[in-house]
């Protein structure tokens, strides 16, 4: 693992990257929760989603959006930390460039901003989207969802409405060509705890299995 500073629109991105000398290891890229509620890419369930990445192969970068720790700028609610990801994935598949598979990450707000992302990039072939704000922020967007994906929740959870993202995932469920799963998990708040091995169990699941198809 390497401490990174790249270049971004508004100057400085930091970031985390750990390479996977595997010449066509698949990447991911892992979007952390809202800056302005204390969000960064050390958030707990932001690390151990990158280290369980990395330890299925995965070149596997997290980073802070504009404003958050050493990334230059200011917090713009969404369209800048948008283009914040999308820069990170320009510099990720630069070092990877005969990967085949390619995965987008968010948690809460984070989501939000990895369902944009994957609908405007195509090479984007995976995503786990962990308590969408569906409540909270748009995701109309997801017509049609352009991959098949995990959407993961807690049935708890009294920041992001767990009845919101059932419907969310419900509706794009209905879609072709795309199989999207929902997990519950059944007693979690927003931030999984005392559910942590669970979560982590579903996620791997989910990411072994779509390994193992061709």
């Amino acid at each position: 693992m390497v401490d990174l500073l790249i270049p971004g629109p508004e100057g400085k991105i930091e970031v985390k990257y750990n390479h996977n000398n595997n010449d066509s290891s698949p990447i991911a890229l892992i979007l952390h929760p809202d800056p302005s509620r204390g969000g960064t890419m050390n958030t707990k369930i932001i690390f151990q989603l990158y280290k369980l990445f990395i330890n299925n192969g995965f070149s596997t970068i997290r980073f802070n959006f504009r404003g958050v720790g050493k990334s230059d700028g200011l917090f713009d609610d969404g369209e800048g930390e948008l283009i914040d990801a999308a820069s990170v994935l320009d510099w990720l598949q630069q070092y990877n460039t005969n990967s085949k598979k390619c995965w987008v990450v968010g948690f809460s707000f984070g989501a939000w901003v990895a369902m944009q992302l994957l609908m405007r990039r195509p090479e984007i072939n995976g995503f786990v989207c962990v308590s969408p704000p569906a409540n909270i922020r748009d995701f109309s967007f997801l017509s049609p969802c352009p991959s098949s994906g995990l959407i993961i929740h807690g049935d708890k959870d009294t920041i992001a409405s767990y009845d919101s993202s059932k419907i969310l995932s419900e509706k794009l469920q209905k879609q072709r060509k795309v199989d999207i799963i929902f997990r519950s998990i059944k007693g979690a708040d927003h931030f999984y705890e005392n559910y942590k091995e669970e979560f982590l169990s579903i996620v791997n699941d989910y990411i072994e299995n779509r390994l193992l198809e061709k």
